[in-house]
């Protein structure tokens, strides 16, 4: 009765908010700002055309996807009686049930919370109609499972993290935070055999699987993101660029902005070096540090990136629930930051994104408050992150103790394959 009555509450929500965004997506309710829902109607469909005659659409220079992202473009054929468009926002709804439904049962474990469903029930309706109206949510599903699945099956972690890394490449960040040993051995062998399998499997059926490369290569500072923002506060002393519908996005294009998106990559990469001594450093594992682990590392990576779409939001918010399911998570803050900037989001896109494009001083505005609560979250997470799981100098690593005692919402789960060795040995955090 107790489980039941936690997840009513956010199970009732969900429903009323889903419903409200359904209505928008329709356009039964007129959300201000560009109509988010163009890329499912017209450039998702239009790649539905090419896809289903076996190739992939690599004269057009939008597709910047994984091969496997193929699929949820075709995915709305399995309702051949609906229109493309209301097939792609029914399914994404599916997806949106799945991963409640998921969250709902892993809080509802003894020792669990219902912290992390109410992330999800807020943070994605806090994102506005763009939520649906990208295949994003779906790719986050599959990350969602695979840190929960982690708990008891590293294999099935590798193989869900695979098939998320071929859709939208950042799921394999959920791998980042497996525990040392055999956890680890067995989630990357598994990630690296289905990452094979279905590469080669693509690369052989569909010709241009991988030209996705190149166009990721190719783009520059997009006028969201971190960068972005230095051209936005030069415009007002008279910078002579200009932005422009470029990849797919609009971009800043003129002088230095090559610079500021090397700069972008640069910061990407010594974000990935921090991950690395992280994880090298790192021995408290507990049954929650993979999903600290994949939170912090998405944070940094989204947050150095040379993009920052709107829709990315919706896979921080998935990993942040993931998290907060966890008893002794250290990203409870980090996660209410993320939620946070869902919200400044929706003002920022769809809403008041004219503003942005004339980085005026209310769009201007939108953007430091968004990216300054992305930055402070993923400043706040690094440190929780390492804190939490890197010894101090002079004293041991935490004594391991019984999955049920460090983290019950685990419990017997933490021993995947009966031979006394799960996704982690859970210690005491000192946070």
């Amino acid at each position: 009765m107790g489980t039941a009555a936690a997840t009513r509450g956010p199970l009732v929500v969900w429903a009323a908010t889903r419903a409200v965004l359904l209505l928008c997506v329709f356009k039964v309710i007129a959300v201000p700002g560009p109509d988010v829902t163009v890329d499912v109607s017209v450039i998702y469909r239009g790649w539905y055309e090419v896809l289903r005659t076996g190739v992939f659409p690599v004269d057009d220079v939008t597709w910047q996807y994984p091969p496997a992202a193929a699929l949820a473009m075709l995915s709305p054929a399995l309702l051949p009686a609906l229109e493309y468009a209301t097939a792609f926002f029914l399914l994404v709804l599916v997806c949106d049930a799945v991963v409640a439904a998921l969250l709902a049962y892993a809080g509802g474990r003894p020792g669990g919370r219902a912290a992390g469903l109410w992330v999800w029930v807020a943070g994605v309706p806090l994102l506005g109609p763009t939520v649906y109206a990208r295949y994003d949510l779906m790719v986050t599903a599959v990350a969602v499972a695979a840190l929960l699945a982690g708990v008891r099956h590293p294999r099935a972690m590798g193989a869900l993290a695979a098939f998320g890394a071929l859709l939208k490449v950042w799921p394999a960040l959920v791998l980042a935070g497996t525990a040392r040993g055999r956890a680890t051995r067995r989630a990357w062998t598994a990630a690296a055999v289905v990452a094979a399998v279905l590469a080669g499997g693509f690369a052989l059926a569909m010709p241009g699987a991988f030209t996705f490369l190149t166009a990721q290569r190719d783009r520059g500072t997009e006028i969201e993101s971190l960068g972005g923002l230095v051209f936005h506060v030069a415009r007002q002393f008279g910078w002579s660029g200009w932005i422009e519908l470029t990849y797919g996005s609009m971009e800043f294009l003129g002088p230095h902005v090559p610079l500021v998106s090397n700069l972008a990559l640069a910061l990407s990469a010594v974000a990935f070096g921090w991950l690395l001594v992280w994880r090298l450093r790192a021995r408290d594992f507990a049954v929650r540090t993979p999903a600290d682990a994949a939170f912090t590392a998405v944070l940094l990576f989204t947050t150095t990136s040379r993009v920052i779409s709107p829709q990315y939001l919706v896979w921080l918010v998935g990993l942040a629930a993931v998290c907060l399911v966890f008893r002794g998570s250290t990203m409870t803050l980090p996660a209410v930051l993320v939620v946070a900037a869902s919200g400044v989001t929706l003002l920022e896109f769809p809403v008041g994104f004219a503003h942005v494009v004339a980085s005026d001083a209310h769009g201007v505005a939108l953007l430091v408050v968004r990216n300054g609560l992305l930055v402070a979250a993923t400043l706040t997470a690094a440190r929780r992150l390492w804190t939490s799981t890197v010894p101090r100098r002079g004293r041991p690593a935490a004594a391991a103790v019984p999955p049920s005692a460090a983290d019950p919402v685990a419990g017997p789960a933490a021993d995947p394959d009966g031979d006394g060795e799960g996704q982690a040995r859970p210690s005491r955090s000192r946070t």
